[in-house]
């Protein structure tokens, strides 16, 4: 039986006094509703409650393994949290579902969670042999050896370069393909040393290890990371309140450059050129609230390596005019 006390030893929020810091104002009135649409193990979201005690909070995650252990290191709380099994790009569906279509604050930590690094059987990692897999739902959707075994070269490489931003995408994609003529992909194990044997020995002595490129942009297809945070990050803006903010932890460059157009846009005027007066509906609906994207301190990124790529953006909703996607 897992424990409460799992769930906070095996996840150390990353930025975890900045995210609540930038919420907390937005959250001070009796009911005021925050969503932590990347629920995870509940850290963050065990921060917002005890600082916020007027807020509540719906925590959304696809991995139902990570919402049984929210949930029972959150029961302390009572019904001022709630969990539900759904993708970050139905945060919009959740609020009108179950609060007035609006919050107050919504917090997204993208990316793959300690739970799922750490758990041998997910696949998710280049150092354990397991099934190639690598769904953060694993009750639906193609697993990480469904694209190995049946894309195309073009298309394994364009997901490699695109996604791993990996030099040597073509030759690990002709890699893979010779080598799934022999037998179909099944284990982490053999993709590594596939990857292994098609990079140049020489660009393996820098940049870590040789299949992180690799194995990052197979979970990124296999969950349609950027896809979903393109639906995400307009949804949230769309159902935040006036006042509401927005907070992001993004890890992979292709995700904060989402987020920076996404918030940018929103804190542009609109006003067409050569129009003397702003209109309302042209005028700005978004505030940001960090210059630029924040990162953790060098104190952090040491004591918890996997912050070490963390960017931080925030921002805050100034009125319901304007159109957001």
């Amino acid at each position: 039986m897992t424990s409460r006390g799992d769930a906070g030893s095996r996840h150390v929020p990353v930025l975890l006094e900045r995210c609540v810091d930038l919420l907390e104002p937005a959250l001070a009135e009796q009911g005021s509703v925050c969503v932590d649409a990347t629920l995870g193990m509940g850290g963050h979201t065990e921060a917002v409650l005890t600082r916020c005690p007027e807020a509540r909070v719906i925590g959304l995650d696809r991995d139902p393994e990570a919402i049984a252990l929210a949930s029972e290191r959150l029961a302390p709380f009572g019904d001022r949290f709630t969990a539900v099994h759904a993708v970050y790009d139905e945060v919009g569906e959740v609020l009108e579902r179950l609060a007035d279509g609006t919050a107050r604050g919504i917090l997204f930590d993208l990316g793959v969670s300690s739970l799922q690094l750490d758990e041998a059987e997910r696949g998710f990692a280049y150092r354990h042999d397991a099934p190639l897999d690598m769904r953060m739902d694993q009750s639906r959707g193609m697993t990480a050896a469904d694209v190995l075994n049946t894309y195309s070269h073009g298309e394994l490489a364009h997901v490699l370069k695109a996604y791993g931003e990996e030099r040597f995408a073509g030759r690990i994609a002709s890699a893979v393909l010779r080598e799934r003529e022999k037998a179909p992909f099944t284990t982490s194990a053999r993709l590594v040393e596939v990857v292994r044997s098609a990079v140049p020995a020489a660009s393996q002595r820098t940049g870590g290890h040789p299949a992180k490129r690799t194995f990052q942009a197979l979970r990124i297809e296999v969950n349609a990371e950027l896809a979903v945070w393109e639906r995400a990050v307009h949804a949230a803006v769309d159902h935040l309140a006036p006042g509401g903010r927005l907070v992001v932890l993004s890890y992979h460059s292709l995700e904060d450059r989402i987020t920076k157009q996404a918030l940018a846009e929103g804190s542009r005027s609109r006003t067409p050129p050569g129009m003397p007066v702003e209109l309302p509906e042209h005028a700005p609906y978004l505030r940001l609230l960090t210059r630029g994207a924040e990162v953790p301190s060098e104190t952090e990124q040491a004591t918890n390596p996997r912050s070490a790529s963390a960017r931080l953006r925030a921002a805050e909703r100034l009125s319901p005019n304007g159109v957001t996607a």
